[in-house]
């Protein structure tokens, strides 16, 4: 089962200065328009179509990837990120996904500020 991170808890991680990995599975100009950044955060744009392809061709892992390190995966409302995510995982990737996505992100951030 993968686990899931709030929208909150992953601000908390980012206010502690907490080094995490962001995966956005989004389509690059989606990307480009918005993703979360951070002082602490190694955010990466792979998208979902790559991650697919790793279960179409049976491959086992991402060069681009890190095996060794969580990674906060997300997308737009949570569904492709979690269905990169079980991909992931069982590749023994250790992976959460960002409940809600970056639409869920948005709205949090709004009530902080």
């Amino acid at each position: 089962m993968v686990k899931t991170i709030t929208p909150e808890e992953l601000y908390k991680k980012m206010n502690a200065q907490e080094k995490l990995v962001l995966v956005d599975v989004r389509a690059e100009d989606k990307y480009n328009d918005f993703h979360i950044k951070g002082s602490s955060i190694e955010d990466m744009n792979i998208p979902k179509t790559e991650i697919f392809k790793l279960e179409d061709r049976g491959e086992q892992n991402l060069s681009t990837l890190p095996l060794n390190k969580e990674m906060i995966i997300t997308c737009t409302t949570g569904n492709s990120a979690t269905k990169c995510a079980n991909i992931l995982y069982e590749r023994a990737y250790d992976v959460i996904v960002l409940e809600g996505g970056i639409t869920a992100w948005k709205e949090y951030v709004k009530t902080i500020k």
